[in-house]
């Protein structure tokens, strides 16, 4: 992509109306336009992060049979009534159709996804499976804040999960569980992220969110760091050790939540009356899992941990490019290389203005690409280009004609 042609431009001054630094540094790089109080649009480069952090939960999610659907955004109050929620679910955005009928913008799908299965459960044999989507959520929260970490629009996976038996529950919560921890492996988070122990609500004992350390982190968690789990603060009063090996030495932390699971149970299935047949023709109720991830609180949580003070530091499988190619003056060697390495199947963003090389060093750190390539007469002369990955001090002369192997 040649920069110059690019959908964006960079942003020198700090947005006066944000103080979180995730929304900060993806206002001031243009990859999110701020439409209004947890409200962004996602420009060109936002879009390409995104799409790149989906696709790492669509490989992991498809891994463990979950197949992918859409569902609407428009939920009718019957079916939030039939769950019991349309008066004591708060945050929901209300509004009435010209139909005469009332409407919910789907803060979640429970109440969708659950009719849904409804309609192809007959018997055990049509028992188990999994299904998600990744889409737009709304939440009318009473104080939208901290960029991307809490929204009234945002994105979300939530998969639902639909079982003959607690067992079989189990066995698929263990295993998505393993599935949620190979996508923050992935996406730069492993290390810095807990399986937390949360409260359960009216579906079970206990839930499960998925922490990971930052500053900016709203939850407080406790860290067993035997066992590599936490516990939130909401249930550190009744669960004051860790729950796998008693450990009492719990150490606080502040925690971003990326990600949440719960054993449903019969919460959902029976008000919906989702029923099977066993094998002795015997009718069952359906047991759910559900298991939320939120693509775009992901992003800010990225931002937040990986920056330094001129920019952002993208991991390199969910940059938006991988090369941020530069030309001081040197169009004409700089297009060559642009379309060999195109060619060659790498990302490049092609920074081709006319501007001064401080200039375009700042927009590159901001932006934050893994690998900056500069083009220069100095380089040429050399038959070469700088090499400079994102987060190190200096960069190393590499002759253009060992490039394409250096950055496999």
């Amino acid at each position: 992509m040649r920069q110059s042609q690019l959908f964006i431009k960079t942003v020198k001054e700090l947005p006066k109306d944000e103080t979180s630094y995730n929304a900060q540094a993806l206002i001031r790089a243009g990859f999110v336009d701020k439409v209004g109080a947890g409200i962004y649009s996602y420009l060109p480069l936002g879009k390409r992060v995104l799409d790149k952090i989906c696709r790492v939960i669509r490989e992991e999610i498809n891994a463990i049979g979950g197949q992918e659907i859409l569902m609407t955004a428009l939920v009718p109050k019957e079916n939030w009534e039939t769950s019991g929620r349309w008066d004591s679910f708060d945050a929901l955005f209300r509004l009435a159709g010209n139909d005469q009928r009332e409407y919910a913008l789907g803060a979640t799908h429970e109440e969708i996804v659950t009719p849904l299965g409804k309609k192809f459960i007959f018997s055990y044999k049509d028992l188990p499976f999994g299904i998600y989507q990744i889409q737009t959520k709304f939440r009318n929260e009473k104080r939208a804040k901290a960029g991307l970490l809490r929204g009234r629009e945002f994105l979300m996976k939530d998969l639902y999960s639909f079982h003959a038996d607690q067992a079989d529950l189990d066995n698929y919560y263990e295993a998505a569980t393993k599935a949620y921890f190979k996508i923050f492996e992935r996406l730069g988070l492993g290390e810095k992220t807990y399986l937390t122990y949360a409260s359960g609500g009216s579906f079970s004992k206990y839930s499960h969110e998925f922490q990971t350390l930052a500053t900016a982190g709203e939850d407080l968690i406790y860290i067993c760091d035997k066992c590599h789990i936490a516990v939130n603060k909401e249930i550190i009063a009744e669960q004051n050790v860790c729950p796998l090996c008693g450990n009492k030495e719990l150490r606080e932390d502040k925690a971003i939540e990326v990600g949440n699971i719960f054993k449903l149970g019969t919460k959902f299935s029976e008000p919906f009356e989702v029923k099977y047949k066993d094998a002795a023709g015997k009718e069952q109720m359906v047991i759910m899992g559900c298991y939320g991830i939120g693509p775009s609180r992901v992003l800010g949580t990225i931002v937040e941990l990986y920056h330094d003070d001129k920019g952002i530091v993208w991991p390199e499988e969910i940059a938006p490019f991988k090369i941020h190619l530069i030309s001081l003056n040197e169009n004409e060697a700089a297009e060559k290389i642009y379309e060999n390495l195109v060619q060659s199947g790498t990302e490049v963003l092609y920074d081709d203005r006319d501007l001064s090389a401080g200039e375009k060093f700042a927009d590159a750190d901001l932006i934050g690409c893994p690998y900056r390539l500069v083009v220069s007469k100095k380089t040429l002369a050399a038959e070469s280009v700088e090499i400079k990955n994102r987060s190190a001090e200096k960069g190393e002369l590499v002759k253009i004609k060992e490039l394409a192997d250096k950055l496999k």
